[in-house]
């Protein structure tokens, strides 16, 4: 019984049998579809009350199905319409107030030069 010499030689697995052992792969697309019940329509939802469904890309509310109160909606049009403006004036203050700080940086920064300056050249006449 050789300590180093022996080697491993495992068994040979056996062959798989075929992947699939079902027949709906031989079966044309109509087929599958009633068999397994690929047909979906179209997809829609119910939200507070209005049907909507998904039609060309966007959710579309169904003919007849609008229970809101036209008011209510105008209502949220215009408060929409009121906080896009107050957004747009306050990211102009915003830029405003950068600019400004920006400004007064740089001024800051040519003053500390010019001090700098008159303290080399005060340092200098002594």
């Amino acid at each position: 019984m050789p300590l180093f010499g022996s080697t491993f030689s495992p068994k040979k697995t056996p062959p798989r049998k075929c992947a699939s052992l079902s027949n709906l792969h031989l079966l044309d697309r109509s087929t599958r579809e009633v068999e397994l019940g690929l047909e979906y329509g179209i997809p829609t939802m119910n939200l507070a009350g209005q049907s909507l469904k998904f039609e060309n890309g966007q959710w579309v509310a169904e003919s007849g199905s609008f229970t809101g109160d036209r008011r209510e909606m105008q209502r949220l049009r215009r408060r929409n319409q009121q906080l896009e403006e107050e957004n747009n004036l306050l990211r102009l203050k915003v830029d405003i107030l950068l600019d400004m700080l920006s400004e007064t940086t740089a001024e800051s920064h040519l003053m500390e030069k010019e001090l700098e300056e008159l303290k080399s050249h005060s340092r200098r006449r002594k």
